[in-house]
């Protein structure tokens, strides 16, 4: 027979020290006072449970068995992953060269189409031509002229007219100034609404300009 403290006799049985209060309250284990310190009896013929250490090491056991396992799967699924990642970037890039080359093909037939229709419309305006009459053909030059006269002779707005110029933007803005300034006093400037025309042909602007 022998006396261990609560913590010893818990370390003895491989139980809990709750374990060891709970038999001392059952009566299944006697105690004794000894320097203000309680203390258990342990007969002979008790023999100690198994330890803690083994418990815990032998539930360890199947714990990593187990997580071997997640790990051999997590590993396995992984790997699956990566092939289908790969395999649909393969596919991707296959589907964006079938539309590049679709694309391709039918800016072509677009481009065909568009040089057949102008050899068409060349050979028939080449066609018409000759067998046109050549007053007909003195008249469509007489007329052509007559447009570009007068075409040079029309108006030009003052935006467009200061586009062809190489005038900076200040310049511009000065001379846009000075023609709105001097819009409704001076005839030499058109004015239609909010835009400004000027005739170079028959005035000169020099003095605005």
């Amino acid at each position: 027979m022998k006396k261990l403290s609560v913590v010893d006799a818990a370390e003895y049985f491989g139980i809990s020290k709750e374990a060891i209060h709970n038999r001392i309250r059952r009566g299944s284990l006697e105690t004794v006072i000894e320097d203000e310190q309680k203390m258990i009896i342990i007969n002979s013929d008790a023999k100690p449970k198994t330890t803690r250490s083994s418990t815990r090491v032998s539930s360890k056991t199947p714990n990593n068995r187990y997580y071997k396992l997640l790990e051999e799967q997590n590993a396995t699924l992984q790997t699956r992953v990566t092939i289908l990642e790969d395999e649909t970037r393969t596919l991707r890039d296959q589907k964006e060269l079938m539309l590049i080359d679709e694309r391709k093909k039918i800016e072509q037939i677009y481009r065909d189409k568009d040089e057949q229709l102008k050899n068409v419309l060349n050979t028939l305006s080449k066609q018409f031509m000759l067998n046109a009459p050549l007053e007909a053909q003195e008249e469509t030059v007489e007329v052509e002229m007559v447009e570009e006269t007068e075409e040079k002779s029309r108006p030009l707005s003052l935006k467009k007219y200061l586009k062809t110029t190489k005038f900076s933007e200040k310049k511009v803005a000065k001379i846009k100034a000075k023609f709105k300034k001097r819009a409704k006093k001076d005839e030499r400037i058109i004015t239609i609404g909010s835009k400004i025309y000027l005739d170079p042909s028959k005035y000169d602007y020099s003095d605005l300009i």
